[in-house]
């Protein structure tokens, strides 16, 4: 059965929606000003008496100083540093010595001496559901993020919560909805979804399929996530069985294109890897069995590999015998698909896919970046530069430089030594807002 051929759902409506959806994760502005207060008293950076987080939506003022600064981009430590942040944006950051802009006087200062200062990372998989998940991923180092979908729009209300009060969350790209055949109690996000609940054997036609990508799109999605395969994370599902063909997939490409996005695709055999890379994906999610072939069609389309190791080696501690024997298997054919996706040129990015209220640091991905195989730097970048290039926000994200948000992590020890430190970092900044860790 097709879907009746009905215009989607009004742009100016849903905005509405998602204001007031953003209000209620975000709760009341006094609420907000005190967690603010908080943050500032438990930060350890020196104020004057009037300092403060400003209007909502206007980022922080904050000098970082005295630390080892880490370009992602070129590799370059940088000794004594200091990062003049002002409106939540970097002014300049250099050698103390050489800084061409003046350090402003009266604004907090993070003292840093003995400890190293990177961007903030980069979580390019995550599901976020609540206001307190979304608060968890920053103090865990993920000052930006893309989500992997949410059931009733969670991720959009998140998104605008971010730029309301940036250091309660991750600047985010939304997803929307899941574009998969069952929809489940997902068919009830949004009413010009509903029409959907009478095909007979799900969301698999051209039109239902076109219809779940118009709504997301018009919900304000930035990207559309799809699936190849079924779950991993379910014992009774079988994660090489597949769900939608080569066609099905272009249909949604064709839809988010005409919308002006990309789709990510939850994928784990080789030939469901493969046909949605041809169907024009822009990202492979998990990809644990995708082979050679598969990936040199990545490298030459440019499509982005996120493996998502955290999620993969946390079903090998599952209770459960059938999760933990499947991430026994799959976690270390995912690691040499890792390496083999590097060593041949495949871009990569960062992704824990946190999800059902535990927030993974993200650092711990770059760490098992690490142990496939990746040297440390080129790991720091799935979740720096290489993310943020696969979020498009390659401009403002990734790097502490004039221009870029004001987004640090400070680590005590050297990353390039150990990148286990970016699991638990010391401070972590946020619009130039300093977030309590603890």
């Amino acid at each position: 059965m097709c879907v009746e051929n009905t215009p989607p759902p009004s742009g100016r409506l849903t905005r509405r929606g998602v204001l007031a959806g953003a209000a209620a994760l975000a709760g009341t502005s006094a609420v907000l000003a005190g967690t603010a207060s908080a943050a500032a008293a438990s930060s350890g950076a020196s104020a004057s008496s009037g300092a403060g987080h400003g209007a909502p939506g206007r980022g922080g003022d904050l000098v970082v100083e005295g630390g080892r600064l880490l370009d992602p981009l070129t590799g370059e430590v940088t000794e004594d540093a200091v990062v003049v942040i002002a409106g939540g944006v970097v002014r300049a950051a250099g050698p103390r010595g050489r800084l061409g802009t003046r350090v402003p006087s009266g604004v907090p200062v993070l003292r840093a001496h003995g400890q190293w200062i990177l961007p903030g990372l980069v979580d390019a998989h995550i599901h976020l559901n609540t206001a307190a998940e979304a608060r968890d991923a920053v103090l865990k180092g993920a000052t930006s993020a893309r989500s992997g979908s949410t059931n009733f729009y969670q991720d959009i209300a998140v998104r605008e919560l971010a730029r309301q009060a940036p250091e309660q969350a991750p600047r985010l790209r939304a997803a929307g909805v899941f574009v998969t055949p069952d929809l489940g109690d997902t068919i009830l996000a949004d009413p010009d979804l509903a029409p959907l609940a009478r095909l007979r054997d799900g969301v698999r036609s051209p039109e239902a399929l076109r219809r779940v990508v118009e709504v997301n799109l018009a919900r304000g999605a930035d990207t559309i996530k799809t699936r190849v395969n079924e779950r991993a994370g379910l014992p009774e599902q079988d994660p090489l069985a597949q769900v939608y063909d080569r066609e099905q997939l272009s249909a949604i490409v064709a839809a988010a294109r005409r919308g002006g996005k990309g789709v990510l695709c939850h994928s784990y055999s080789e030939k469901g890897c493969h046909d949605a890379v041809t169907a024009g994906i822009r990202s492979l999610e998990h990809g644990a069995f995708v082979g050679e072939r598969t990936l040199r069609e990545m490298r030459r389309r440019g499509t982005y590999f996120t493996p998502t190791l955290t999620a993969i080696a946390g079903l090998a501690e599952s209770s459960d015998p059938v999760l933990a024997e499947r991430g026994r298997t799959y976690l270390p054919v995912l690691k040499q698909a890792v390496l083999a996706a590097h060593e041949l040129g495949v871009p990569l990015a960062a992704g824990t896919d946190s999800s059902g209220g535990t927030v993974d640091p993200i650092g711990r991905e770059v760490e098992l970046m690490r142990a496939a195989g990746l040297p440390a730097l080129d790991a720091i970048r799935t979740a720096t530069t290489g993310a943020a290039k696969l979020l498009g926000f390659d401009s403002t994200v990734g790097r502490l430089a004039r221009g870029f948000a004001g987004d640090v992590l400070v680590v005590d020890g050297d990353p390039l030594a150990d990148v286990g430190v970016l699991s638990r970092p010391a401070r972590v900044v946020r619009a130039g807002f300093t977030v309590p860790t603890a």
